[in-house]
């Protein structure tokens, strides 16, 4: 069989992701806060955009405004995206005074529909600009020198970072008698204590890493163990209680007792054992018992950790009247136009130097400044599809879950991605990503828009179904409600939701308790 070479014509068809689609997928997660460093970042590396006071309607977004919502790849165009918002066509796209877009509307013939008054070339002509830039500075300083109101900080970002527990330790150091030696071995310990304020490492390891003998370090840890929080330094939890103990001084010994010899029932919340291997009575115990509930088992705990985080609001709802009203959160957002500064160079500006040198500068700056023009105008586009199609799930969102908003959690419906796509004729994907990382402000207070979506749990009669997060609510109220000293089990709460017609599992049960942080029932137990 013969080699050769041949050349065959191949016609398919291809899905391609074009940096404009891929841009506009990506405004749909991003918040509101998000957003607005996005366009601000925008502002600065192109020079085409432009913040203005008023937000101008220009003639292609009036043709937008007909259009669907884009949305992910492999839907059809009347589900998302259009096939020219989809970056069909590359071709560069020419913007000159005659576009309707960049000069305002013309005349077959060339002239301006307005008789009255110069057009915006015109008016630029005749500006004298060495003049203006001479009287005007552009400092970027007020001209009183001093910032207004608005321009201060807020409160919020004034307050200082919290110390982390390392340096609120090292910082007690300088107060100590320790010479420079047992200093050493005091950074030592201090960097081998963990967040929660316990010693990871052992005596010995930390000898070996400093080149100190053991009894030094001991004695040093005895001196750590004795600043700022109590119970600082402690290898385990018997230890730290122990430190708190005697740094308290408490004098109830039964207290010690519990600790230092039966740490393990008291975790347990064994109060009849606790009872019996002490000799004391139930009420002592639980006295004891509080006294120990006082302590701090984790010293490390208000010191470092995450920054506290404050959410802003994507979206309000209002109720006016019997109505529910969606207002999108656009504060600090900018309203863009494109700059009539460039305008000057898209239509041909004089050039300096010979012909040919001018002719190729006039088209290396039309061809930049086109692409920085295209470039702004997918961005403009770009955010306003993204704000039509928040409105539109937060819509649905309120159509389906309108008994939460009337009436609160209880009345919460289950509710899918795949409802809220089919009703806004949208893909599923998109929907995900227009309710991530985002909150709404309800009458109900504020939530993430994925709180709205949740499993479905049966009724005992085959009835309504219920959301996951109602039933959640509902085992919080039961365990709320109970007796502390009877706490229920989750075969009991079970028993109660099916009485209530809820038809649940107690391993169910179980895995919304932990995911509300609430204890098993043996460490609810308490003694009255």
């Amino acid at each position: 069989m013969a080699i050769e070479l041949r050349q065959q014509l191949k016609l398919s068809q291809s899905l391609v992701m074009t940096p404009q689609l891929q841009q506009a997928i990506k405004l749909l997660q991003l918040n509101q806060l998000e957003l607005v460093n996005l366009v601000q970042q925008e502002l600065q590396e192109n020079p085409v955009l432009e913040e203005t006071e008023i937000e101008e309607v220009t003639e292609s977004e009036r043709e937008d405004a007909t259009e669907d919502d884009f949305g992910e790849p492999g839907e059809s165009q009347g589900e998302g995206q259009d096939a020219d918002a989809s970056g069909g066509d590359e071709g560069p796209i020419e913007v000159s005074l005659d576009d309707p877009q960049m000069a305002g509307d013309r005349n077959a013939d060339g002239s301006s529909t307005e008789e009255s008054g110069p057009s915006d070339a015109e008016k630029i002509a005749d500006v004298e600009w060495e003049q203006y830039l001479d009287s005007n500075p552009m400092t970027g300083l007020d001209h009183s020198g001093v910032a207004g109101e608005d321009d201060r900080p807020s409160i919020e970002a004034t307050y200082a970072r919290r110390p982390s527990l390392a340096e609120h330790l090292e910082w007690q150091l300088q107060v100590t008698d320790l010479d420079e030696f047992e200093l050493e071995i005091a950074r030592w310990v201090i960097g081998n204590i963990d967040e929660r304020g316990f010693l990871r490492s052992t005596v010995e390891e930390i000898a070996r890493q400093s080149g100190a003998e053991e009894p030094d370090v001991e004695r040093v840890l005895g001196a750590i163990q004795k600043l700022d929080p109590t119970g600082v330094g402690a290898r385990d939890l018997r230890e730290c209680l122990l430190l708190q103990i005697d740094t308290h001084k408490v004098g109830d010994s039964l207290v010690r007792r519990l600790v230092a010899d039966h740490i393990d029932l008291l975790q347990k919340r064994d109060f009849r054992g606790l009872s019996r291997v002490t000799g004391a009575t139930l009420e002592e115990v639980a006295d004891a018992v509080n006294v120990v509930g006082g302590l701090e088992p984790r010293p490390g705990r208000g010191f470092g950790g995450e920054d506290p985080v404050y959410i802003t609001p994507d979206i309000f709802v209002y109720k006016i009247g019997e109505d529910f009203h969606v207002l999108l959160n656009e504060d600090g957002l900018p309203k863009l136009k494109i700059n009539s500064m460039y305008r000057d160079v898209l239509s041909g500006g004089a050039m300096n130097g010979t012909a040919a040198e001018g002719e190729l500068r006039e088209k290396d700056t039309k061809n930049y400044v086109n692409e920085k023009v295209r470039s702004a105008m997918w961005l403009i586009k770009s955010i306003h599809q993204r704000q039509r199609t928040i409105y539109k799930v937060m819509q649905s969102i309120i159509q389906y879950q309108r008994d939460f908003f009337e009436h609160g959690i209880t009345h919460l419906k289950p509710l899918n991605l795949r409802d809220v796509a089919d009703d806004i004729e949208m893909h599923e994907s998109t929907v995900s990503r227009v309710t991530t990382n985002k909150y709404v402000h309800t009458p109900q207070g504020i939530f993430e828009l994925k709180y709205f979506f949740n499993s479905s749990i049966s009724r005992a009669d085959g009835g309504e179904a219920l959301a996951s997060e109602s039933v959640k609510d509902k085992i919080r109220k039961i365990i709320d409600s109970e007796d502390p000293s009877r706490p229920m089990s989750d075969q009991r709460i079970k028993e109660m939701l099916k009485a209530a017609n809820i038809d649940i599992a107690r391993r169910t049960v179980t895995k919304y308790r932990e995911a509300m942080n609430i204890l098993s029932s043996t460490k609810r137990r308490q003694v009255v």
